[in-house]
């Protein structure tokens, strides 16, 4: 029987107004897609708008990453409306700067996510990629993060990089609004918190750990 798991990519490409360009973190992907189908697992990819993901961060001399990149279609990804969710066991948001105006409050994707987790299934995100569960909330109205541990990119991290006044709000704090417990680690180190089958990393060093225990999550 095939196992999937889905990857949620944002659609977003600006960077606030700066002119510079975002996209997702293309390790926050292909590193949990490295573990997934090394597990035996069918990965999809989708994105906000389906078709073309722009790409941020690219590091060519990972060969996860080139492997991602070469055998999955980030130019032809699926939209929300285009997948059942029924057919996955867990679904990651990945991270990348443009997850911050295109992944909270939204109702497609959210959507996605509910199924997933009602249905017995692990929600997991990444570094940015938790501003996905900004606004997702369970068929009760609760929201999902409410009384959990999460972890996220924290604003010392978004202060690091230099982004703190271009992102459009702190995810960190706002997860805290949600009723979260946001629990850092050090700057850039990595940083995965697992709560029930709630999984979400800090930064890009974790996305190998977040995927980790998203397979723990499921063999438990």
């Amino acid at each position: 029987m095939t196992k999937r798991i889905l990857i949620a990519l944002t659609s977003h490409a600006e960077l606030g107004r700066t002119g510079r360009s975002t996209g997702f973190y293309v390790s926050e992907a292909a590193h949990p897609w490295e573990v997934f189908t090394a597990a035996g697992y069918e990965v999809h990819l989708v994105s906000v708008a389906g078709g073309k993901a722009p790409q941020d961060g690219l590091d060519v001399d990972d060969p996860a990453q080139r492997r991602f990149l070469a055998e999955t279609d980030v130019h032809n990804t699926l939209s929300p409306a285009q997948v059942d969710p029924s057919r996955y066991e867990a679904i990651l948001f990945a991270g990348g700067h443009g997850t911050m105006w295109d992944f909270p409050e939204n109702p497609a994707l959210a959507g996605l996510a509910r199924a997933i987790y009602e249905d017995g299934g692990v929600v997991a995100a990444v570094c940015h990629g938790p501003a996905a569960l900004v606004g997702l909330t369970l068929s009760t109205g609760a929201a999902l993060v409410a009384g959990k541990k999460v972890a996220a990119f924290t604003d010392a991290e978004e202060a690091a990089v230099k982004l703190t006044d271009v992102v459009p709000f702190s995810l960190a704090a706002r997860l805290v609004e949600e009723g979260a417990e946001h629990v850092p680690g050090p700057d850039f180190a990595a940083q995965v918190i697992r709560d029930g089958r709630l999984v979400t990393g800090q930064n890009p060093a974790s996305a190998r750990g977040v995927a980790e225990q998203v397979l723990a999550a499921l063999a438990a």
